[in-house]
């Protein structure tokens, strides 16, 4: 089914339609197969780039579509309705081109920026440890100065397609101070001392490599910082606040997939002699689950209005990721019960829906921490 869209420009308009056209012919018949086999489709993140949907949100002078945040995060949402890894690869690339675009120099944007939003390159984001995941403050990787360089030192987890990024949005401590401390690096490829850990056996988006990443006495340049030594913290908080919105989209994209399949499975599947879609049971199954698409895309889509007008948007952000993760969750395994026993079954694609959503509570800030977030908002 096409979504309903109210796009604030007729460019944005034809710009979806250019997305549903790529989503339909070139990664829908991939997607089964892609993540059956948890392989990594870089040709199609290639695609992406070279459509000019790996830069959307960022400004045309630094190389960027010049789109609004709502309608690069309606971009997202086509794109996990069809396919959920790599709409949260575009979303982590956009993530980790951010604090070069935000805190950049002049001179690191001119030498670093075309290449990062040209379409030639994806990005990855590196702050999670093993025992650092919520709790930022608790990064233990080390940015040592050694003269005019950093040496690098310490793992970090859950670096989504880490290896296969051509640069990684680094944060690491330059100073024991917990809050103060870190600090933010631009990471290029082929940095001697990294070296990546065996891929994640993941529940779900396996043709999205997760991996460790380990920094042995890794050295760059210390031009590759990206703001001062011990704003690494505001950054990255700054970041995920976009990041989270990403997250929204992605999940209620594949709300509506899961959606959009649970009705045409009711439109056909008969018993009793008519279409299940006609008892009133699966009726109101079906409506409460366009139900909880629809708020999740609406709390997603003021968040970003907010972030477009240069308005505060944390708290909205936070709530936007919390509403539309919790109804990916429910969506999807509603899918799976209209579905009956197919739905348990590898020969559709609720199932694996179903485990895709599960992973949009946790990563970016698990559901828990966004309800603190929004409660500190609150009581502030």
């Amino acid at each position: 089914m096409t979504v309903e869209r109210l796009l604030p420009s007729s460019e944005a308009e034809d710009l979806l339609a250019v997305v549903r056209d790529i989503c339909a012919d070139q990664l829908a018949p991939r997607v089964d197969a892609a993540e059956a086999d948890a392989k990594f489709p870089r040709d199609l993140i290639d695609l992406l780039g070279q459509t000019g949907l790996m830069s959307l949100p960022f400004a045309e002078d630094d190389g960027g579509g010049g789109q609004p945040y709502e309608v690069y995060l309606q971009v997202l949402e086509e794109i996990a309705g069809v396919w959920m890894s790599l709409a949260v690869d575009v979303s982590v690339h956009t993530l980790s081109a951010s604090a070069m675009v935000s805190f950049g120099t002049d001179e690191q944007r001119k030498t670093w920026l075309p290449d990062m939003l040209g379409g030639s390159q994806l990005g990855a984001y590196a702050l999670s440890e093993p025992q650092a995941g919520s709790d930022v403050s608790a990064i233990s990787t080390k940015a040592a100065r050694d003269g005019d360089d950093y040496v690098l030192t310490g793992t970090k987890a859950w670096v989504s397609h880490g290896p296969h990024a051509d640069f990684w949005l680094l944060f690491a401590r330059t100073s024991p101070d917990p809050k103060a401390g870190l600090s933010a690096f631009h990471v290029p490829a082929g940095t001697n001392g990294v070296t990546f850990g065996a891929p994640e056996k993941k529940m779900g988006m396996t043709a999205s490599t997760t991996t460790q990443m380990v920094f042995e006495e890794a050295r760059i340049s210390g031009d590759l910082r990206i703001g001062d030594e011990g704003q690494g913290m505001s950054i990255a908080l700054s970041a995920l606040d976009s990041g989270r919105l990403g997250i929204a989209a992605c999940a209620t994209g594949l709300a509506q997939g899961a959606l959009d399949l649970a009705v045409g499975y009711a439109k056909q599947r008969r018993q009793f002699g008519r279409a299940i879609g006609e008892f009133q049971g699966l009726q109101f199954l079906l409506a409460d689950m366009a139900a909880a698409v629809e708020a999740a895309r609406a709390t997603y889509l003021l968040a970003a209005r907010l972030k477009d007008a240069g308005r505060p948007f944390s708290r909205h952000a936070s709530i936007a990721k919390l509403v539309a993760t919790d109804a990916a969750m429910k969506v999807t395994t509603d899918a799976v019960q209209v579905l009956g026993g197919y739905g348990y079954t590898r020969d559709f694609p609720a199932e694996r829906y179903m485990r895709e959503a599960k992973v949009t509570q946790i990563f970016e800030g698990t559901n828990q921490i966004q309800r603190l977030v929004i409660a500190r908002s609150l009581l502030r």
